[in-house]
């Protein structure tokens, strides 16, 4: 049954309707049956708790535009501003703040996106500056564009440390080169969620160093109860970067391909620059799918974000039941949980371990860059029933 629930943005109290938790609507068997990536890379016996799939049915109001699409043979080609539009009032109604529709342009997904705006600003042998541990497409896909990876550990606390990312932004440029700084916000693995001084800070140091910000914001929707997402473009200073931004992670779409690459109002004319080509590679399946996610299922969200709330929680006390050695920091975003395990002793790839001994997939902390050794990445959408399971199988392989 649907909740109505009074929250506010800016002050102004909105009403969202919040639909029951998808997380536990499906069963192991029925979730067996999938054919992606998720359910066919390890043997059956294993419970995948790795890639960035979510455990949930599709949302009713994106099932709905997809069947009717295919009911009409509307396969074509994608046109029109309909998903731009639709994350506009996503963004106003959610954070108070508007995307431009003019200030966008169609992609096929965030990390190709990526691609895309650093080619506008970066050439052959320039530094993207990262925050390790962090995604590790980041690493591949700008090695494979012919860019330098420029690190920038986070402290501690998994927080951006402004004196670490001042000496990243320095040897960025040195020499006058051009740089760029991928941005992960909501950061992935650790889940922070990074607070407006944070970021203004990030855009004025940006800025006197003449580095463009590019931030990955795929996971802005996904912020749970305690935190607030604040998108980039929106802070002082923002004006000069982009931002990537899709309905994929938090409607479990990652199959149907769709995302917007957006301008500050001092980089339209860069993005504008952007080859017309690119906008070919989305699905327009994706698109009507994506948009109907932003516009109609926002309490199908909602349930969600209570549910993941909710395991964030249950982790947190299975760990300490099961595997007290395991450092965890509850995630203030995203659907991950970043463990530290390198109090058990299993070296520095304990999913290796989990894997063989437990038959738990995760995925591999050294991937994340620096600071990854001894960790794995944990993903929290899945049934309370499975994440229990899961725990109780890595604890019987310690």
């Amino acid at each position: 049954m649907a909740v109505a629930v009074a929250v506010a943005v800016k002050g102004a109290p909105v009403t969202r309707v919040t639909e029951p938790d998808p997380l536990r609507r499906l069963t192991l068997d029925q979730l067996r049956r999938r054919t992606s990536m998720k359910w066919r890379t390890y043997a059956p016996d294993v419970l995948p708790l790795w890639v960035a799939e979510m455990d949930v049915p599709l949302a009713e109001p994106v099932a709905e535009a997809i069947t009717e699409a295919v009911r009409l043979g509307d396969t074509g080609y994608p046109a029109g501003t309909v998903y731009a539009q639709a994350l506009a009032d996503f963004t106003r109604r959610r954070w108070g703040w508007e995307v431009p529709p003019e200030h966008t342009a169609l992609v096929p997904d965030v990390m190709l996106g990526v691609v895309e705006v650093l080619k506008l600003i970066t050439g052959p042998g320039d530094a993207v500056v990262v925050n390790s541990p962090v995604y590790t497409p980041f690493y591949q896909f700008v090695t494979h564009l012919g860019r330098r990876v420029v690190e920038a550990p986070l402290d501690e606390a998994g927080r951006l440390d402004p004196a670490v990312l001042e000496t990243a932004f320095a040897r960025a440029v040195e020499g006058g080169r051009r740089a760029a700084y991928l941005l992960c916000s909501p950061h992935n693995p650790t889940g922070t969620v990074h607070t407006a001084g944070e970021l203004t800070d990030v855009a004025a140091r940006a800025r006197a160093h003449g580095v463009r910000v590019v931030a990955d914001e795929i996971h802005a929707p996904v912020v749970l109860p305690g935190a607030h997402h604040v998108p980039y473009l929106s802070v002082p200073g923002g004006e000069r970067a982009f931002s990537l931004m899709s309905a994929s992670k938090a409607w479990n779409l990652a199959g149907l391909k769709a995302a917007l690459a957006l301008a500050g109002s001092e980089a339209a004319d860069d993005l504008a620059r952007m080859p017309e080509e690119v906008g070919h590679g989305p699905s327009h399946l994706g698109v009507l799918a994506h948009a109907a996610a932003l516009r109609h299922a926002t309490g199908w969200l909602d349930g969600l974000l209570e549910g993941l709330d909710h395991n964030r929680r249950l982790l947190a006390g299975l760990l300490e039941r099961h595997l007290p050695g395991v450092g965890y920091r509850p995630a203030e975003g995203t659907f991950l949980a970043w463990l530290d395990c390198r109090a058990l002793g299993l070296g520095d790839d304990p999913a290796a371990v989990f894997l063989k001994r437990g038959r738990v997939a995760l995925n591999s902390g050294p991937a994340f860059g620096t600071g990854g050794a001894g960790h794995v990445r944990l993903n929290l959408a899945t049934s309370p029933k499975i994440l229990d399971e899961a725990v109780r199988r890595m604890a019987s392989a310690v």
